[in-house]
């Protein structure tokens, strides 16, 4: 049975559901302060479509164990819209997704419901920094789909700023080995606030270094080559153009292909 549930900060369960290939809660009540929605999936590792609120774009994630989603509260909500786990009615799905669905060429770093700390849900996406820490600029927001790069800040401006660090890192881990060959990238454009890289490197796990060249502009930025299979991959190396603004971003980071036979 696929299980949802709601946690409390005293690890008490106020609301819980099941259902057999998909399960569906309907939560009515206000979310507090330390509040988990909880997702135990029936088939470990295994692909889900999960929607963690109404307002949240549903995502095709590989489940590696238990999800643990934090109700985010404040600042730490800038990255969402501002409907999101507001009111007293929530819908939380997920089902297991069928083959047909996860073996099919897509965008294998698409995921709305990535969070810091998630150890156990892929694609999942780090760095070595954000800017101040805000969830505005979290590294998170390059995967989740929205593509707003004309301003910056809260949602639906969310990109991953770099706090003006030279040696700034950015990191996609998907779970598994994987099968791809077309990476596409946005740049924020908030000209003439923001900078843009005209470089970049990006290394993957079988060891492979490819360097992107990258123009100013808010515009989807392809870069093909041959198919390789890898579990992760970093982008570094980010050389800044010559203009008075410190302020580059990344928006979308999207990269294209196919599951391994094998999975």
């Amino acid at each position: 049975m696929n299980q949802i549930s709601i946690i409390n900060k005293e690890q008490e369960i106020l609301a819980q559901a099941e259902g057999k290939g998909q399960g569906v809660l309907v939560y009515n009540d206000a979310y507090q302060e330390g509040d988990r929605i909880r997702i135990c999936g029936e088939k470990l590792p295994g692909f889900y479509w999960i929607q963690i609120d109404e307002c949240v774009g549903k995502s095709l994630v590989y489940l590696t164990g238990i999800l643990e989603y934090r109700i985010p509260f404040g600042e730490e909500k800038g990255n969402l819209s501002p409907k999101a786990f507001e009111g007293e009615r929530h819908l939380i799905t997920v089902r297991l997704a069928e083959e047909e669905e996860y073996r099919c060429r897509r965008n294998l770093a698409y995921n709305a419901v990535d969070q810091h700390g998630l150890t156990s849900s892929f694609p999942h996406a780090s760095a070595n920094v954000e800017t101040r820490g805000e969830s505005a600029f979290a590294a998170m927001n390059a995967i989740d789909g929205v593509i707003a790069p004309q301003s910056h800040g809260d949602w639906p401006y969310g990109s991953w700023g770099i706090n003006q660090r030279e040696d700034a890192r950015w990191r996609l881990d998907f779970g598994r080995m994987v099968e791809i060959d077309k990476i596409i990238i946005f740049l924020r454009a908030d000209f003439p606030h923001d900078n843009w890289w005209e470089e970049g490197t990006i290394t993957f796990s079988d060891g492979s270094v490819m360097t992107v060249q990258l123009e100013k502009g808010g515009h989807a930025q392809k870069f093909t080559f041959p198919r390789k299979t890898v579990s992760w991959l970093e982008f570094h190396d980010l050389k800044k153009a010559d203009d008075p603004s410190p302020f580059p971003a990344l928006v979308q980071f999207e990269v294209y292909g196919t599951e391994r036979e094998e999975i």
